[in-house]
């Protein structure tokens, strides 16, 4: 038995409003659950068995849940698809899995391209350390769209460079509507949880425009349909008007990006039981970044002009919105509480993007046993020596002191909780084995 004891302040992941909040409040955690939430006691039970941590000065939070990953993506430049393709993919995974998990502090990530049933199942049988993983396996899209990585020099053979088709991850790239149901199939088959499709182009695929169209809608409406009819729903990547509408008409419950979303389409997001992930850091960075041609550039200057206004719009319209990272280039892995900054600073309040990336995304997520800091919940928890909850900025400052996942620690800035550690996760491995 561990105890959280006399905690500053907790944020427990239930809502949006302050009484989501509490202070001066012990957590019980046993068998890596929460057992018990309550007032603080000053005379807490004794004996061999408890371990009390004086968590005075500390805040908690649920540990993250990152609802835009990308855990085999270490860039979009040739040199690091390359790489990503090479047979090095696996150890960039690894550092991908880890550093989302100890340094960003994300305990369960929703991987939306590229990540297979092979890093899901390695993650939960520890040979990986990682946060746990739910999957759409593909980023599915047209000839040509979002997906299609094979540049304007392309070879009819030639594959895309983006999560090209292999063992266990069907092709990407699918045209007309009796294909797109096979391959919603396919992913199923390879133990997807959602499906992730393209209803507009992209900003940082080499070819396709953003004003232009990705799928059709009765493609788009196979795809829902036939999500649907094998219990997955169906996300979509959109940044345009009639992307964004389209995929709310064809049935998409997960609108990503949102870039273009205005007063009228808010409206019908919200009246057909829609959620938004805006993804904000991803764009702050790519304007920063500087590595792109003219012609992806301008697509990022485009989005990155109106999305913070589409946030607002979004969020005033009472759209629920979830938290996601989109990490694009390297050194957006292991800082994935930076979308939470992001958020708060194109408007929205900031227990609204942490509600957004805890309970709420875990409900998305269809989790019951996360996401909240409640008894009977998972002991999912981050530990911080600041004020996370109203700056979470301060996690990019080094406050964060503990990562646990599961009632199991990984950083060593609390001794007392069990640690997690490589050699420990491959001896439980090979045991179970």
């Amino acid at each position: 038995m561990i105890i959280l004891s006399n905690i500053h302040k907790l944020y427990d992941g239930t809502g949006a409003t302050a009484g989501a909040i509490h202070e001066r409040t012990d957590v019980w955690i046993d068998g890596g659950l929460i057992e018990k939430v309550r007032p603080h006691n000053p005379s807490p039970p004794q004996g061999s068995g408890v371990q009390i941590i004086d968590c005075s000065a500390y805040t908690v939070t649920p540990g993250l849940i990152d609802c835009h990953g990308h855990v085999t993506l270490w860039g979009v430049g040739n040199e690091n698809l390359d790489r990503m393709n090479s047979p090095e993919a696996p150890f960039w995974a690894e550092r991908i899995l880890y550093r989302t998990l100890v340094h960003g502090g994300v305990t369960t990530l929703r991987d939306v391209g590229g990540a297979t049933q092979v890093l899901k199942r390695l993650v939960e049988e520890e040979v990986l350390l990682g946060p746990r993983l739910k999957l759409a396996i593909c980023m599915l899209s047209t000839t040509g769209g979002h997906a299609d990585f094979r540049g304007p020099d392309r070879c009819c053979g030639e594959l895309s460079r983006l999560w090209p088709a292999g063992p266990g991850r069907p092709s990407s790239i699918v045209d007309g509507p009796w294909e797109c149901r096979k391959r919603v199939r396919e992913i199923a088959a390879c133990g997807g949880d959602l499906v992730k499709i393209c209803a507009s182009p992209g900003v940082v695929s080499p070819t396709d425009h953003l004003e232009h169209r990705d799928f059709t809608l009765e493609e788009m409406e196979a795809i829902c349909d036939e999500a649907a009819g094998r219990g997955m729903y169906v996300a979509a990547h959109a940044h345009s008007h009639s992307g964004i509408r389209m995929a709310i008409e064809s049935g998409v419950k997960d609108i990503q990006h949102i870039s273009f979303m205005d007063e009228d389409l808010a409206e019908l997001a919200y009246a057909k039981g829609c959620r938004v992930t805006p993804t904000s850091w991803v764009g702050q960075r790519l304007l920063e970044s500087g590595e792109f041609n003219e012609f992806i550039t301008s697509k990022v200057q485009a989005v990155s002009e109106s999305h913070a206004r589409a946030v607002k719009t979004a969020h005033a319209s009472g759209l629920k919105l979830l938290a996601g990272t989109d990490p694009v280039l390297s050194d957006m892995h292991g800082r994935n509480y930076m979308e939470l900054v992001a958020l708060i600073q194109e408007g929205v309040p900031f227990l609204s993007a942490w509600f957004g990336a805890t309970g709420l995304a875990a409900e998305q997520l269809g989790l019951l046993d996360t996401g909240t800091v409640v008894e009977g919940r998972r002991a999912d928890l981050l530990v911080c020596s600041g004020d996370v909850v109203e700056e979470p900025s301060l996690l990019d400052s080094g406050v964060l002191v503990e990562v646990v996942k599961d009632g199991w620690g990984y950083r060593n800035g609390l001794p007392v909780i069990p640690q997690k550690t490589y050699g420990k996760a491959m001896d439980h491995a090979l045991q179970a084995n």
